[in-house]
Formats: C-alpha cells, structure tokens, sequence
C-alpha cells in the first residue's frame, strides 16, 4: 500500500513515526507485523516549507529536518527537534561577536546540515535532491518530499511591539522571537504565487492508496503545503480517500501554537472549526473523513467523521490513530 501524508515539523514527524509503526517501516521493520506485511508498504511524506529560512548565511529547513532527524533516529528527544547530543558553542560564539539574529540558534551538529544543504543549493541542486542527499546519511525509512523546490516562506503581519508600526516579519521571527504574542494581523505565504509544487509531491499524491493530513497546524503547516500551486488540485482529483486529523483537542492544539493562528484567520479552536476550514472534497475542500479526539465533536456536511483517541503519546498510540484513520476510509494495510 501506498500512504502519503501531508506534514508540518515536531507534531508531522512524530505522526509519520506511528504511521511507519503500523506500517512495519523504518525503525520498525524488524518488528514482527503479520496484518502489515513489513517491507510491502511505502511511505511519502509532503512537508511544509514555509518555516525554511536563511540563517547566518545558511538555508535552514525546520520540518524538513525534523522529519529527517526523528525517522533517522537522531532527534533530540527532549525538544523533539534537532540533533540529539548537541553542542552549542558556534551559537555562543557569534553571540559574543554580537551577531543577528540572537533569537535563533543552530546547534553544531545541526550546522552540518545546513552547510550541505547550502553549498548544493548554490552549486545548483534543487531542494528535493538535496533533500535525498541528506537522507542517504539518515535512513528515515520514507520519501521525504518538500512540497516545492521554489522558494516559498510564510511571512506575518503584526504591529511592531517597540514603535507599533505595522510590518512583516519572517514567520520564524514571530513565532520563536516572540512566540506569537504580539498584535497579528495576517499570514502571507511569500513567493507562492510563482511556486509550483514538485512533480514527486503531485505523483505522491495521485498514486496514493490513501492521503493522510497529519495533526499540524492547519494555517501554517498544512495550509502553506496547501498555498502552493498544484497541490491543492491534486488532492481534489485524487482516486485515494483524504483522511485528516484534528489538530485540536478539547479546544487546545496537540502542541505549539494552532490557536493562535487559527485566531488570526478567524477560525475557532474547536475540531468541527478546523475541520470545516479544510471542508469537505465533495464540495469546495479537501476532505472525505475527518477524527476527532473521543469527547469532541465535529458536524462537517459530506465528510465522515469519528472520535478516537488523538494522543500521540507513543509510536504505538499513534500508530492506532492511523489504524482508525485507515479504517474509517475504508483502507487495510
């Protein structure tokens, strides 16, 4: 069976871990999956690139990374992001020199590779081969496909809190500098309207078994996957049922800041809000079947819709929520 799923970073990765668990892939292909079938199943992950900036000269690709690091077995399990056993003393150094921005570092390891990704970018590669390159050294056990090669970042527009101007900042800024507690008025995905998305995202999609939207956040995650041209309209005319999942559970997200952001659009934190904003493929969106956390609910005209447990508290809790994904749709690996 083919799975492909859309991701955002910490929540997407853990996401495509349980589904590799229930799919015997990966970390879990020596496990013992008799209604699996290890190894007969492939898994391809669309991530967001909106977070990717430039940072000290260095192009930095936060989902696409932790996705890599957390398959690869090499993530941080603390923070859920960035290399396990890290250092920080080139971060220390360049906060002696006095260097911006202060507000975000790079751990020494994590430098590495942004410095491959980096030089192949500017020897002429595009991010999907490096991105391939990178995870010959990490094994993730899936395709990790950026949702574009181009370059296409999500910016916000806030109310500057030291002289209340109203400006853009990258949304890296917004969302580590100031953790998205300022005045926010909008989001614009930078550069999407000459974006196109990858030929290995749009064929990822049309030769699905069944599409999954991981529990990221649906504005800034998911929704920058969706801002760019082509995904959108794969989706719609996929043969594969869409099965998402919602990020919100008793009118909380799973983690980060969802809310914040869905505020700003005008989305209620609920999972029937969230579910909603992304809208039923028979009508205008792109969903055939939507889980909320048990005790929620959602009413979503042309969608199908089931309560199960949410927390991805493990790979094998999830690897659940994506069993009833699967079988809500209709699907058995």
């Amino acid at each position: 069976m083919k799975v492909t799923v859309l991701v955002g970073g910490v929540g997407g990765a853990r996401f495509l871990l349980g589904t590799q668990q229930l799919l015997g892939l990966g970390q879990f292909e020596t496990q013992q999956h008799p209604d699996a079938g290890a190894g007969n199943h492939e898994l391809s992950a669309i991530v967001n690139i909106g977070d990717d900036a430039w940072i000290h000269g260095l192009r930095v690709c936060p989902d696409l990374d932790t996705c890599m690091y957390t398959l690869g077995g090499g993530v941080d399990p603390e923070r859920g992001w960035g290399h396990r056993d890290e250092t920080w003393h080139a971060k220390e150094e360049l906060a002696r020199y006095g260097v911006q921005p202060d507000w975000f570092g790079l751990g020494d390891r994590d430098i590495a590779t942004h410095l491959v990704r980096t030089q192949m970018l500017n020897a002429g590669y595009p991010l999907s081969q490096i991105t391939t390159a990178l995870c010959d050294r990490w094994q993730p056990g899936a395709r990790l496909l950026p949702a574009s090669d181009d370059r296409c970042e999500t910016h916000v527009v806030i109310t500057d809190p030291d002289d209340g101007s109203r400006r853009a900042i990258h949304f890296q800024e917004w969302w580590v500098r100031y953790r998205a507690d300022v005045p926010t008025h909008s989001f614009a995905f930078v550069g999407a309207e000459k974006a196109t998305a990858t030929s290995e995202a749009v064929a990822a999609i049309a030769d699905a078994d069944v599409i999954l939207l991981a529990p990221s956040n649906p504005v800034v995650s998911v929704g920058a996957i969706l801002a760019i041209p082509g995904i959108r309209a794969a989706l719609r005319s996929a043969t594969a049922p869409i099965v998402g999942y919602s990020p919100i559970i008793g009118g909380k997200p799973l983690r980060g800041m969802a809310d914040a952001c869905l505020s700003v659009v005008g989305v209620e934190s609920t999972a029937e809000a969230v579910g909603r904003h992304y809208g039923a493929r028979r009508g205008t969106g792109i969903l055939d079947c939507w889980l909320v956390h048990e005790g929620d609910h959602a009413d979503i005209e042309g969608v199908a819709v089931d309560a199960v447990p949410l927390l991805m508290t493990d790979p094998k809790a999830t690897a659940e929520m994506v069993r009833a994904g699967l079988d809500l749709a209709g699907v058995n690996p």
